[in-house]
């Protein structure tokens, strides 16, 4: 298992390369992460602590984005 600290590094990590944002499929792909949906206290720990948002995209996936402000 990974743990938040290394799951959080990879997601803002692949983030700032792609600002436009991935979804989660996206991102658990490229990532490989053992994860089928991200958990969601994780999700509200990044929201806090690198800024993460999540908006809707094209049909039911969200994009997920580092906040720019």
């Amino acid at each position: 298992m990974m743990r938040y600290v290394e799951f959080k590094k990879k997601i803002h990590d692949e983030l700032l390369k792609h600002p436009e944002g991935l979804t989660w499929k996206e991102l658990k792909t490229i990532l490989e992460l053992p994860y089928e949906r991200p958990c969601p206290n994780w999700t509200k720990r990044l929201e806090q602590e690198i800024g993460l948002i999540r908006v809707k995209g094209k049909g039911r996936a969200y994009l997920w984005k580092i906040s720019k402000t």
